[in-house]
């Protein structure tokens, strides 16, 4: 792949295929990305390379990735974008059924905490707020449960779960909204009082930085089939 590349070749992955493509080096320092579950394991291992598991296709010029197995439709579609154009692309996307309407892999991902780091206060933390099905909660209460000071807590948490407590339990709040879009009828009113939040259009920013897409395109999009003949 070095000698190829170093010819004028491009090269591309896909899904788990980035793994073997920064084993070369040539992805330090660039943007880059894989599979959403494969997130944690590939920053460990290279570092470098600056991952962006919210997106399906990194274009890159002469380095192109995708994200998860199928992925390869979207970096099919982005290869004959650029040899044969747009126009070729785009009937070759509705010839194969293809939706190129920018998907993203956020839409689609899955919150995945992390509970291997070994800090038992902060995975003890972790359970209860599983535990407590994202009902609201200070850091305050966080760091009495953890039975530390807050802002050792707070430094604590961060590194063990890279995300500040607050963040942590907005993706919660945000991953049990996407169960109740998937799997009710309630109104999105409904659902953003149920997992804390009592503005309802705060919680529909919050939901779309999170997934990128509006709760109602998601439910639109991801319901499940007997909640939408409910």
């Amino acid at each position: 792949m070095l000698d190829r590349h170093a010819a004028g070749a491009t090269l591309a992955s896909n899904c788990g295929g980035a793994f073997l493509l920064a084993a070369t080096g040539l992805l330090d320092g660039r943007p880059a990305t894989t599979h959403w579950w494969f997130a944690d394991a590939f920053r460990t291992r290279f570092p470098a390379v600056k991952l962006d598991c919210d997106r399906i296709v990194i274009d890159d010029g002469d380095i192109i990735t995708a994200g998860g197995l199928m992925a390869w439709t979207d970096l099919g579609m982005r290869l004959v974008d650029r040899l044969l154009g747009p126009t070729v692309m785009l009937d070759t996307a509705k010839f194969l059924l293809i939706d190129t309407a920018g998907r993203e892999q956020k839409h689609f991902a899955r919150f995945l905490p992390r509970l291997t780091h070994g800090d038992e206060p902060i995975l003890k933390v972790q359970h209860w707020l599983a535990a407590r099905e994202a009902k609201a909660v200070s850091v305050t209460e966080m760091a009495t449960q953890a039975a530390l000071e807050e802002r050792t807590f707070q430094r604590r948490f961060k590194a063990a779960t890279a995300m500040t407590p607050i963040e942590y339990v907005q993706h919660l709040r945000v991953a049990r909204a996407r169960e109740h879009l998937e799997f009710t009828r309630r109104t999105i009113d409904q659902i953003a009082w149920s997992v804390g939040y009592e503005d309802a259009a705060a919680f529909r920013k919050l939901f779309h930085r999170l997934v990128g897409l509006s709760p109602g395109d998601y439910r639109a999009r991801f319901a499940a089939p007997s909640a939408q003949a409910a």
